[in-house]
């Protein structure tokens, strides 16, 4: 048996648990919505909006791979392609919403966004129709994107044509543009507007930045389960795992800045329907979740990403690469969450089943394209540019 049949075998192993834990929780959390069809609506929200950001965090620092180039990137560029190949899956897991846009949004219900003047003057924007439309537009984008993304890397690897490379390139500067709007969009039809009364100018890229964070931490995670097994086990150096624990170490600053920026901005302007947003999540029991944000989505990671001894060890890499995925879901959980429930956090246990049950069919899918390729892609030319990252 080759290393990489032990490749696919291991990552086999992991592909059909995930879909029994995913169909499972996800089907049971379906049957608790006949009771309580709003926290079904709700929890079903929060964990797609999830599982979507690892995808397009997948695609965006793909892009970015292409774009500048750098031995990091030959180590985890499979496990990106393999997140970019699950929009289509994500495009049918996101159909039960559209039956659902009463119970999760004000501005769905007529009646009610007549009644809210706040809300009444963005109806031009704020409507159904024109939310599927979006949804249907962003979605083709995406995947539009990721075909190309794929077929030309897959035809690089049968071929090793450079011109292949330039074409990935000349994709991917346009496609961060593409990526950049759609996201900023999105995360307004799909998360501040569950507030329609408010608006940010940053929370686009807020989004962006944990989008790419998330995906990056995933890609870190399964390098570690895979690295033992050729040929990625002689690209992932010392060397390179120190670029990919400074560029965890970079967004990790980036959403402490932007979130910084934004909250000072606002509370600096101190206009009533700009400052209640924060006031919900910084007052009451929601205080101590925007202290333990702080502490632990940023202070810790910082200090410990500061040592080069951790980020040049494969597991103690991952295990912080762990951590910065589940406090990416806690982050979420606080942008989304005090819309419903201002006085604090009241876990429902379909949100944990809505996260597992999206993740679990979400990852069956990611596992399934990560068994199609080699682990890397020895035909790409700029590997042999950067000799010091898998030497």
């Amino acid at each position: 048996m080759t290393m990489n049949e032990a490749a696919r075998i291991r990552i086999a192993s992991a592909q059909k648990p995930s879909l029994v834990v995913g169909m499972g929780t996800l089907l049971l959390c379906a049957a608790a919505g006949f009771y309580s069809p709003t926290q079904f609506f709700r929890s079903y929200l929060f964990g797609f909006v999830f599982w979507l950001g690892m995808a397009l965090g997948s695609i965006s620092m793909l892009m970015l791979h292409h774009l500048v180039g750098g031995g990091w990137g030959f180590a985890i560029r499979r496990m990106l392609e393999s997140g970019t190949r699950t929009f289509v899956l994500l495009a049918g897991l996101s159909l039960p919403l559209f039956f659902g846009l009463r119970h999760l949004y004000l501005w769905a219900d007529p009646a009610k966004a007549q009644a809210s003047e706040a809300v009444a003057h963005k109806a031009l924007y704020l409507n159904v129709p024109f939310f599927i439309i979006r949804a249907a537009v962003f979605f083709a984008a995406w995947i539009v994107l990721a075909h190309f993304l794929n077929k030309w890397s897959r035809e690089q690897d049968e071929t090793g044509n450079p011109d292949l490379t330039r074409r990935l390139q000349n994709l991917s500067g346009p496609g961060l543009i593409v990526y950049g709007l759609t996201v900023t969009f999105a995360s307004i039809d799909w998360v501040m507007s569950l507030e329609p009364a408010w608006g940010s100018t940053v929370y686009g890229m807020i989004f962006i930045v944990t989008q790419s964070l998330s995906a990056l931490a995933l890609a870190i995670l399964a390098c570690m389960l895979l690295a033992k097994f050729k040929p990625l086990s002689e690209v992932i150096s010392p060397l390179a795992l120190n670029d990919l624990g400074n560029l965890l170490l970079t967004f990790t600053i980036l959403w402490a800045y932007l979130s910084f920026s934004q909250f000072l901005i606002i509370w600096s302007g101190n206009l009533p329907e700009e400052i209640t947003w924060y006031w919900a999540r910084a007052t009451g029991d929601w205080a101590w979740v925007a202290v333990m944000l702080i502490v632990f989505h940023f202070a810790v990671p910082f200090l410990v990403l500061l040592n080069r001894f951790v980020k040049q060890r494969i597991r103690m890499l991952a295990a912080v690469a762990g951590w910065m995925i589940l406090m990416s879901v806690v982050d979420l959980y606080w942008l989304m969450a005090p819309a419903y429930n201002r006085i604090g956090p009241r876990l429902e246990w379909m949100d944990g089943l809505a996260v597992a049950g999206i993740g679990g069919i979400w990852l069956w899918r990611f596992l399934g394209q990560l068994q199609s390729n080699p682990l890397v892609p020895l035909k790409d030319p700029r590997m042999t540019r950067a000799p010091e990252h898998h030497a």
